[in-house]
């Protein structure tokens, strides 16, 4: 990949970034591909009003509008942080970011449209609600898209999205994991009833 010198331009990597496993393995590609071909990344977490913009246009609040875009750029900033462990600074390339308000998968099509753009986005499922981001991008794209699978962690918490009660009371223990002292509290507290 070179710099686009028809148009003077210099190559960017557009990567749609919502904080999910699939998004943050796009944004580390991205960063790696923008480091080999001397790119610039830019970071776009797309948001909507609750509802959509449908339902904001039939009850507006500009104020709770307000704080749903505070919020698009808290998780922004969060998923920048989860992905790099702080600010996106010393990656060696050149990083962007910006919250967009629209929906995600035309925002980042609209987004991806100088010449030399690649557009990087994780391959997820889309479900009948929530159509895949990633599909519409490759239908709509008039520049390349990487589409970066899924990480063997989500698609193993995919897999074992049907848990048994046994296996939610194991996974419990994995986030809260249990002390010595806590367990005799529990069977203490079993024992009184």
């Amino acid at each position: 990949m070179e710099h686009s010198r028809e148009y003077g331009a210099r190559r960017r990597l557009v990567v749609g970034v919502s904080g999910s496993l699939g998004s943050l393995a796009a944004l580390h590609q991205a960063v790696a591909e923008a480091r080999r071909t001397d790119a610039e990344v830019l970071a776009v977490l797309v948001w909507e009003p609750p509802g959509g913009e449908h339902g904001y246009r039939r009850s507006p609040c500009p104020p709770l509008l307000s704080s749903f875009r505070d919020a698009a750029v808290e998780r922004l900033r969060t998923a920048l942080d989860e992905a790099f462990g702080g600010a996106p600074t010393g990656l060696g390339a050149r990083f962007q970011s910006q919250a967009v308000r629209s929906e995600p998968g035309y925002a980042l099509v609209r987004l991806a449209d100088r010449p030399g753009d690649v557009l990087v986005v994780g391959a997820g499922h889309g479900s009948r609600l929530r159509p895949s981001v990633a599909r519409y991008c490759l239908r709509h794209a008039t520049c390349p898209v990487l589409a970066v699978p899924r990480p063997p962690l989500q698609r193993e918490l995919e897999r074992r999205r049907h848990w048994s009660v046994r296996g939610l009371r194991d996974l419990r223990t994995l986030w809260h994991p249990r002390t010595p002292e806590s367990v005799e509290e529990e069977l203490e507290l079993a024992f009184r009833r």
